[in-house]
C-alpha cells in the first residue's frame, strides 16, 4: 500500500450469502471491530440485503456496495436492478465484472464497460474486477489478458471519472479454491495494472487508483499481501462472512 498516494480499501463480497436478518446481525458484529479503521471498509451484499444493510451501518464508518448493476436506468429487463434504485437506498459502491458473473452469467468486457459507465454517471463507485484463468496463466499470457480487460472495461472512462474507479485483481484460479497468488505474484500483476493505467491516462492518474487483490485474501495472508506497494486493499470473499476474520484484514490494511 502507498497511502500517501491513494486510499486503502477493504471490501467484503458476500456473494449469495445471508438473508436480511443475517446481514443485519453480521454488520452489527463488524461495526465495533472496524470502527477505528485507517482504510475504507465496505460490505457488498445481495440485493435483498441492501436496504437492511444501509440502515444497519448508519452512523458508522462502514459503506455498503451492491454486487452488480444494469447499464439501463429502467425498462424491460426482468430481474435487473438500476443505478437509480441503488442510489436511492444509499448504496455507494458496486462490484462489476466479477469472474463469477463472467463465468456463469455471460458477462463480457463490453457489458462490464457499459455497467461501469452507467455506475459512474450515476455517482456510484465501481469496483471493476479483472483477472486471468489458470489456463491463461499457464500459457504465460496473464499480461495480455489483463491489458485487454483494462482497456476494454475502462473504454471511454475519462481521467476525471477514473478517480472514482477501484480495480480488483482477481486471479480466477484463486477464487474460492483456497489457492492464493503469492504476495510477489499479486504485486507483479497489480504493478502491471498500474502501468497499463499510466499508458491509458498518465502516471499521476494511475498512482491515484486503488488496486485491490481479490484471490482468497484472508486473515492469515493479508499482512504479507498488503505489505506490497501496489496492493492497496482486498476484495474479500469467504473471510468477509466472519466478523473477526474480516476485522483482522481491515486491521492489516490500517497499518
Amino acid at each position: 500500500m502507498d497511502k500517501a498516494k491513494r486510499k486503502a480499501i477493504i471490501a467484503g463480497n458476500w456473494k449469495m450469502n445471508k438473508t436480511p436478518s443475517e446481514a443485519k446481525a453480521l454488520l452489527e458484529e463488524i461495526k465495533p471491530l472496524v470502527s477505528d479503521a485507517d482504510c475504507e471498509v465496505i460490505a457488498c451484499v445481495p440485493y435483498v440485503d441492501l436496504a437492511a444493510a444501509v440502515e444497519t451501518v448508519k452512523g458508522s464508518n462502514v459503506k455498503i456496495g451492491a454486487e452488480n448493476v444494469h447499464w439501463e436506468e429502467k425498462g424491460a429487463f426482468t430481474g435487473e436492478i438500476s443505478t437509480g434504485m441503488l442510489k436511492e437506498i444509499g448504496v455507494e459502491y458496486v462490484v462489476l465484472g466479477h469472474s463469477e458473473r463472467r463465468q456463469y452469467f455471460g458477462e463480457t468486457d463490453e457489458t462490464v464497460n457499459k455497467r461501469t459507465k452507467a455506475a459512474l454517471a450515476a455517482g456510484l463507485k465501481p469496483i471493476v474486477c479483472v483477472g486471468e484463468l489458470l489456463w491463461e496463466r499457464e500459457c504465460d499470457i496473464t499480461e495480455e489478458v489483463i491489458a485487454r480487460q483494462i482497456k476494454l472495461d475502462l473504454w471511454d472512462v475519462t481521467e476525471d471519472e477514473l478517480k472514482n474507479v477501484v480495480i480488483a485483481y482477481e486471479p480466477v484460479w484463486a477464487i474460492g479454491t483456497g489457492k492464493t497468488a503469492t504476495a510477489d505474484q499479486a504485486e507483479e500483476v497489480c504493478a502491471f495494472i498500474r502501468a497499463q493505467l499510466a499508458k491509458l491516462y498518465n502516471q499521476a492518474a494511475a498512482d491515484a487508483v486503488t488496486i485491490q487483490y481479490g484471490g482468497s485474501m484472508n486473515d492469515g495472508n493479508a499482512d504479507e499481501l498488503l505489505g506490497k506497494t501496489n496492493v492497496d486493499g482486498g476484495l474479500i470473499g469467504g473471510a468477509s462472512l466472519v466478523a473477526e476474520k474480516f476485522a483482522a484484514i481491515v486491521k492489516a490494511a490500517s497499518k
